[in-house]
């Protein structure tokens, strides 16, 4: 006898599933109770310093920028703070009369309104695969081997190397079979940083998009026919699936090292300027750049595949958030790339073909003066290795939600970002003048 599933049946199992879940009651444990986000501008060198001082005693978490080096006056710091140490940082800012603003006034509001969190959601069949929702990995993976039994003809599924942790990297690789020549390449990854949740959504938004419109937009069609495009949905797949389960806001790998710290900055571990500039040498830094280049096996497995393709990869695109640029090469110098033209032309015209959207600005220019000096970066090292056009988009917003993106946003978000990544594709196939 088949199984007859009733609304009032779904109801029944989804509230089962939803109350034997363990912390049903509050997501991530209730962990983040109380804790808030403030915008911090400290107007002069002297508070910079002091504030920095104040920072590494709380260990609050820098949302904005990403360590302590980069702080100085006038520099727009967002952090988060614990429950216990935000008041200490408020009164201190208050007494100081530092400028501040009180972005999240309580984290784990924010997040139960959301809602968002793999162990409480439904598991929804792929047929209904919802791309405006942010997804576990999981779902993404499941999601991946689907879309490779589906369309056959226009995408391949293969793994590059397992991660510290064990698990498959994997990446699809999209375009029409061609007998006669050697396809050109991009390069798409998303989640290098785990807490960063709309990059995976955007890896996979332009896939549903390449696949569905092939036919139907013909500069689509132009991309996958004339060149291959090899998307890894989710870099950090440990550190991914931690902010899952266990910290919503985790941003590194989750490799075991020193002083019982884990993790490693992969934005920070790329064979180049290995930790010079902008990173750590300490284990329980955010910015930790590990023991020794390519320590990690994800950046190493990714390093090693995309060094093989270089001659045909002709674009490098890494998806980050959150700050609305377009950053290009340099990230570890001032000094501009050989064919700066070519790059800056390519990212001006991704950036307007953006803004055409909804209206959305984005800053673009070399990553060392547009953001901040850094070493360790994908983006340099796929220059270095040969790959012309390298490019780190940093999606939205500017702040006011930060890592927590709304679900409600992700449409927008994606379309705008598609718009800019297809300009791009197209701009590679022509010859810069």
């Amino acid at each position: 006898m088949d199984c007859m599933w009733t609304d009032a049946t779904f109801i029944l199992f989804w509230l089962h599933v939803y109350t034997w879940l363990p912390g049903h009651c509050h997501l991530y444990n209730n962990r983040y109770d109380g804790d808030k986000v403030i915008r911090i501008v400290p107007k002069n060198d002297i508070e910079a310093y002091e504030l920095k001082a104040l920072y590494s005693k709380l260990q609050v978490d820098l949302w904005q920028p990403s360590s302590l080096s980069y702080i100085g006056k006038d520099t727009v710091t967002d952090v988060r703070t614990s429950n216990n140490s935000s008041q200490t940082l408020l009164t201190y800012l208050r007494n100081s009369n530092i400028q501040h603003t009180i972005l999240v006034n309580n984290l784990q509001k924010v997040i139960e309104k959301q809602n968002v969190s793999g162990t409480q959601r439904y598991r929804r069949s792929l047929s209904r695969y919802n791309y405006e929702e942010y997804h576990s990995l999981d779902e993404i993976e499941r999601w991946m081997h689907h879309m490779n039994k589906t369309y056959p003809h226009l995408v391949s599924m293969f793994s590059i190397g397992k991660s510290y942790e064990g698990r498959p990297l994997y990446v699809l690789k999209l375009g029409k079979k061609a007998s006669r020549f050697r396809k050109k390449a991009i390069w798409i990854d998303c989640g290098i940083h785990a807490r960063e949740w709309i990059g995976p959504v955007f890896c996979q938004w332009f896939v549903k998009e390449a696949l569905n419109t092939y036919h139907l937009d013909p500069s689509m069609k132009k991309i996958l026919t004339l060149l291959n495009v090899y998307i890894m949905p989710v870099f950090n797949v440990d550190g991914y699936h931690y902010s899952w389960t266990t910290d919503r806001f985790w941003r590194k790998t989750r490799s075991k090292y020193r002083f019982n710290c884990f993790g490693v900055d992969a934005n920070r571990n790329w064979k180049v300027k290995w930790c010079e500039e902008g990173a750590s040498l300490h284990p329980c830094d955010n910015t930790y750049c590990g023991p020794y280049a390519e320590s990690e096996p994800e950046v190493q497995a990714a390093s090693q595949f995309l060094y093989k393709q270089r001659k045909h990869i002709r674009a490098y695109l890494s998806i980050h958030s959150y700050a609305q640029m377009l950053l290009y090469p340099y990230s570890y110098q001032y000094e501009a790339i050989p064919n700066y033209h070519c790059v800056a032309s390519a990212a001006s015209n991704a950036v307007h073909a953006l803004q055409t959207a909804y209206g959305v600005l984005y800053q673009h220019g070399p990553a060392s003066s547009t953001l901040y000096l850094s070493s360790g970066s994908s983006i340099d090292w796929a220059y270095n290795n040969g790959i012309p056009y390298t490019f780190a988009f940093e999606l939205r917003d500017t702040g006011y939600y930060g890592f927590l993106l709304p679900e409600s946003l992700i449409k927008p978000t994606c379309t705008e970002t598609m718009l800019a990544v297809k300009n791009i594709a197209l701009h590679i196939l022509k010859k810069c003048r």
